[in-house]
């Protein structure tokens, strides 16, 4: 999978997209005794699509924000503010 291929992915419609058309995740299996580099070709090869799948019934549509803080940090700042 190339770069522009990735891209448009990223850029797949959630609105548009069919559920069906879709990997439920509960379906990936990942070989964990695999090398990181293999891990990661096995499931962007079984996903399809790393930014728009299917879990638990849900379409999910990933984005990632060009900062240094972690997902974790994000939690712990919004929990924190509550």
């Amino acid at each position: 999978m190339d770069y522009q291929a990735l891209k448009k992915l990223e850029n797949v419609d959630i609105c548009s997209v069919s559920k069906e058309e879709l990997v439920d995740l509960r379906n990936v299996k990942i070989n964990l005794e695999e090398r990181r580099e293999e891990r990661i070709k096995e499931f962007l090869t079984q996903v399809k699509n790393p930014y728009c799948f299917v879990c638990d019934g849900i379409i999910v549509k990933m984005r990632f924000s060009d900062c240094n803080e972690t997902l974790e940090d994000k939690l712990a700042d919004y929990f924190n503010s509550l």
